[in-house]
């Protein structure tokens, strides 16, 4: 999982509706393992492993390319570039850190807030700073509506546990080519997608599941933990297993999805917990709620800071999230 996660990070910055650097080399690995491979109109990467099962059923996996960032909507005199969030960003974590355009073009986003006054960053009042002299040479470089996120890090910390960005949801991406390497000869028709424009509201799912007509679908995204100070309670935390959501804020699970997912678990003696998240949301919704609708669940990857420069996770947890929809689907663990 490491190995795949040293691939998928250290590309150029795959902003919602810019997913196309993640898209091309997902798409390259998936190609053998699957029988179909194609690109829909919103950009979604939707890859078919047909099942040899008398009466497959149609299973959709997914998990979202993009990640969250900024995009340059004005260019001052002093060569400074304002710039609007695309995406929930935390200004807080996120000022001060080095931010990379998709040109390669680098530099630092900067609040105006004084730090003695003790106010918190706001968006309007955050800018990039490239270096440049003035607007002219800033627009040498890049011109209104070019994108930027927190330059990608990946860090191994103690035991399995990492840190960088964007985990968010390059870990799902991950846990998806990992599932399809080792699900060889499925019984059903697995489709995997690799959504857009999850970050801003969950719009590439949505089209993507239209299209399906999916019988049942799992999710891969992280999830928040309550094993941090001051954190909300919460029954998930780094190392305690893949994550079986039951809610959050914008979905309800299938009850007996959820309920068949834990026994296997419990069958298969892979390390589970199980996720009611507060808030939040993630393409379970959409998929959920489009067309007549689908049995939706979700496998979340527990993660520490999340949209920040230093999400962290343990690679065990995404290991038990990959072998428990392995284990579900009828693949034999490897």
């Amino acid at each position: 999982m490491y190995g795949l996660l040293k691939e998928l990070l250290p590309l150029k910055p795959s902003i919602s509706g810019r997913e196309q650097g993640i898209r091309d080399l997902i798409k390259e690995k998936m190609a053998p393992l699957c029988d179909t491979v194609e690109v829909d109109a919103m950009g979604n990467l939707i890859c078919l492993k047909k099942g040899k099962g008398a009466a497959p059923r149609r299973v959709l996996l997914a998990a979202h390319m993009d990640e969250i960032g900024f995009i340059v909507n004005f260019i001052e005199d002093s060569g400074f570039l304002r710039v609007a969030p695309i995406g929930g960003i935390d200004y807080t974590a996120a000022v001060g850190s080095l931010v990379v355009f998709e040109n390669g073009t680098k530099g630092v986003l900067v609040s105006e807030s004084d730090r003695k006054s003790g106010e918190a960053p706001k968006a309007e009042k955050c800018y990039v700073d490239i270096g440049a002299k003035n607007r002219r040479e800033a627009q040498r470089r890049l011109k209104i509506g070019d994108c930027c996120a927190l330059c990608p890090t990946l860090t191994r910390l103690m035991g399995d546990r990492i840190t960088g960005r964007p985990l968010d949801d390059r870990i799902g991406c991950a846990v998806m080519l990992d599932i399809a390497r080792r699900l060889r000869a499925p019984d059903d028709d697995i489709y995997y997608v690799f959504s857009v424009q999850e970050e801003v509201g969950c719009r590439g799912a949505k089209p993507a599941a239209f299209g399906i007509a999916p019988d049942i679908a799992l999710i891969f995204d992280v999830t928040a933990t309550g094993d941090t100070v001051g954190a909300a309670p919460m029954a998930v935390k780094l190392g305690g297993g893949a994550a079986v959501k039951i809610k959050d804020r914008s979905v309800i699970c299938d009850a007996t999805l959820v309920s068949e997912l834990l026994a296997v678990a419990k069958a298969e003696k892979i390390t589970a917990q199980c996720e009611i998240l507060t808030f939040g949301g993630t393409d379970t919704s959409a998929v959920q709620m489009t067309g007549l609708g689908c049995r939706a669940g979700a496998i979340s990857i527990p993660c520490r800071y999340i949209h920040t420069g230093v999400e962290m996770l343990s690679l065990s947890d995404a290991k038990a999230a990959a072998d428990l929809a392995i284990r579900y689907l009828g693949g034999a663990l490897k």
